[in-house]
This record gives C-alpha cells, structure tokens and sequence, in this order.
C-alpha cells in the first residue's frame, strides 16, 4: 500500500479497511498496524464493539491470542466523542456497529484522521454483514484477507456456522464456525 507524502503541513485522513472471512486475520493484521503505529508514537484511540466479549471485556483478541487495550463501546457515535486528538483510530468487528458507523469513520477522515477498521465482509449466508459494505465504498484502501478451507484446504473466504442457529449474530469460535472455501461453502 502506498500511501503519498504530505507536503501541505496538515494531515490527510484515510480509511483502511481490513476484511475477509473469520479465521482470516483481520484482527491480527490490525493489531499489527496499530502497535507500528504506537511506535511511531502517533496518538492512537482504539475501539470495539461492547457486545464482543468472547476473548476479553477490553482488549482486542485475536484468534492467536495477540492483544491490544481497546475502549469498548455500544454507538459509533462515540467513537467521535473520544477520538479526541488521535492520529490514528482503530475499529474491531466493525459490522457489529450500528447503521452510523460509516458515517463516523468519513468525519474522522475528514477531521485528518487515518482510520483501520477490521470486520466481516460477509455472514454465516455468504450476504454483505451489517454496514461493512458501506465502509469499504468509503474506504481509500481495502485489504481483503483468507484463510484455509478445514474442508479441502484452499483459500477459504466464507464462514461456515456449523451449529444450527438463525440469528444473523451469534458470537462464537472454531466451536461454532469454520473458514471454507467457496465450493465446500455450498456443498
């Protein structure tokens, strides 16, 4: 990703949007992006979404167990109310947040800030989850992550349910979903 130099002596905004199935990454690739920030000692303000307590109350967790304090919280329009003078906001499990999030991340572009968000790009039925697909038509730059079919071994981009449950959230982990590839998805 390149991202030009600024030479005007205010900051640029950006969103980054980190997505893909479960098992992918996504939350380890922010982490990632977030602790080369705070080395860079820019200020950074990270967020979740309250109801996402499955590894911890606070941190963000990935999978692998990385972590990184967060500020979890039940609006996105919060998240304006405590970006406060960050240079860098990053957002988890972005299409937990409600219909306002893609509205939040577009002001704190607007406002010089460079955004990460991670989520799902997609349900347990294969459809566009929550407001990540609003998000990614804003977004400067969108890294789509895979992980491994546990069927066939291919790139798996969908996340399988794999106990019966309707509700279109349902937090869970390698107990309730698996990664697969399109065609083991469908079979």
């Amino acid at each position: 990703m390149f991202i030009e130099p600024n030479t005007s002596g205010q900051r640029r905004g950006s969103i980054e949007v980190i997505c893909g199935s479960m098992f992918s990454g996504k939350t380890e690739e922010l982490i990632r992006r977030l602790k080369r920030v705070k080395i860079a000692n820019q200020k950074v303000e990270i967020f979740k979404p309250a109801v996402d307590v499955r590894y911890d109350e606070v941190k963000i967790v990935s999978h692998d167990s990385t972590a990184i304090q967060s500020t979890p919280i039940d609006n996105s329009q919060k998240i304006l109310l405590y970006a406060g003078e960050a240079d860098v906001i990053g957002i988890d499990e972005a299409q937990f947040f409600d219909e306002e999030i893609a509205n939040v991340c577009d002001e704190l572009a607007f406002r010089g800030i460079r955004v990460i968000v991670a989520g799902l790009d997609m349900d347990y039925l294969g459809k566009p989850f929550g407001q990540m697909p609003f998000i990614m038509a804003k977004a400067d730059y969108v890294t789509k992550l895979h992980a491994i079919c546990m069927q066939c071994g291919n790139i798996a981009n969908y996340s399988y349910r794999k106990i019966p449950n309707e509700d279109q959230v349902m937090l869970g982990a390698m107990d309730a979903y698996e990664p697969r590839c399109r065609n083991c998805y469908h079979k």
